[in-house]
């Protein structure tokens, strides 16, 4: 069982901690802001909280304030502990919104309709990043694999990168005979479920464990909190390799192509929007739940299938009209245009497609007051 009433009690302690955030200068975005409240006419007013993704903190961090220059009266705030303690926030009644890089299973429905309303939480795709194998090799930038390779190595089965495996699909490359390190994540992350999805459906002999947020036990290799934390280890340690939102790999990093038919792709925005094209709604929801399964054996050309869609996950009904009001609005700006151009330039994430918008903007638009 992925959520735990115990693990409620915890997501509410840690989402307290979010009203700290509030403190501090009335314009922290700086001048800009300044002179937005001077001549807004915006008069939304008020706070929400939220919680979860790590791996859309950065795009959240661009949201928050480019919605703060909107509505300078508006505070919103975000603690990025991970998905599942998003979920479980959410589902506490302890904040007004998810982050969470994987959209809420049926138990979690369920559990949703008790805090939110006869008619549950929504699953609004707010987020489409790739998520990076990337690894610490001096002088080597890009390296080709396919699945069945990925999975082996974070399996602990192949043990060096001069492995053959890595080297017939990398030739020209010299490959150093340095011990593998896999780096996963600790917390309870939807990258990691993406991540082990991808893995499960593309390379089912090499992993066999079914999709989950929490890393397999039993497995070598080391592990750290958060995306950042990933990345933190993989930039210290020589050999070492991790999966990771793409949006905290930098240069120093190499990367992985992942193969695609007869092809290696590189991770970029581009790619991670082609694979989400081929991606199907989950049935059995709501009309405006919009949780999407993806194709990840997609031989389509140029898709990179290791991506994560990073849902915001809002109350169907709230019982405070103002409440309904703040988490409208700032749902609407996330999907719109010029909140999806702000999260591409913080965090290389690719935009929503133009029709999945528009069913997100309608979701959002049906989120309504409580009896």
């Amino acid at each position: 069982m992925r959520t735990s009433r115990s693990l409620r009690a915890l997501a509410v302690a840690a989402a307290a901690a979010l009203a700290l955030t509030a403190c501090g200068s009335d314009y922290p975005l700086g001048e800009e802001q300044r002179e937005a409240a001077e001549n807004s006419t915006s008069t939304l007013s008020g706070i929400i909280s939220g919680s979860g993704s790590t791996a859309q903190g950065p795009a959240m961090d661009a949201w928050i304030g480019g919605f703060r220059v909107l509505h300078p009266k508006v505070q919103v705030q975000y603690s990025p502990d991970g998905s599942g303690a998003g979920r479980n926030a959410l589902l506490a009644g302890a904040v007004q919104f998810a982050g969470s890089d994987a959209y809420l299973q049926d138990e979690e429905l369920g559990e949703a309709r008790e805090v939110c309303g006869p008619d549950g939480a929504l699953d609004i795709p707010a987020y489409i990043s790739p998520i990076a194998v990337a690894f610490n090799l001096p002088g080597i930038e890009s390296l080709n694999m396919d699945a069945d390779t990925i999975a082996r190595i974070f399996r602990g089965d192949i043990e060096f990168w001069n492995d053959p495996a890595i080297a017939a699909q990398n030739p020209g490359v010299k490959l150093p005979e340095t011990r593998v390190t896999p780096v996963s994540r600790a917390d309870d992350s939807g990258t990691t479920e993406n991540f082990t999805e991808y893995l499960h459906e593309a390379a089912p002999e090499a992993w066999p464990n079914d999709p989950s947020g929490s890393w397999p036990g039993g497995l070598g290799g080391e592990n750290a909190q958060g995306s950042a934390g990933v990345i933190s280890t993989v930039t210290r340690t020589e050999g070492s390799v991790a999966y990771s939102d793409d949006s905290v790999v930098d240069d120093s990093l190499g990367t992985v192509n992942l193969k695609v038919g007869e092809q290696y792709v590189p991770i970029s925005a581009e790619a991670a929007s082609i694979a989400v094209e081929q991606a199907t709604r989950v049935p059995g929801r709501s009309d405006h739940d919009i949780a999407l399964h993806l194709d990840r054996t997609t031989t389509a050309p140029g898709a990179y299938p290791l991506v994560l869609i990073s849902y915001q996950i809002f109350c169907s009904g709230y019982e405070d009209a103002d409440t309904v009001e703040l988490v409208k609005t700032f749902g609407q700006y996330v999907i719109s245009p010029e909140g999806q151009e702000a999260s591409a330039e913080a965090a290389k994430s690719a935009p929503i497609p133009q029709g999945l918008a528009e069913d997100a903007k309608a979701a959002i638009e049906s989120i309504t007051t409580l009896p």
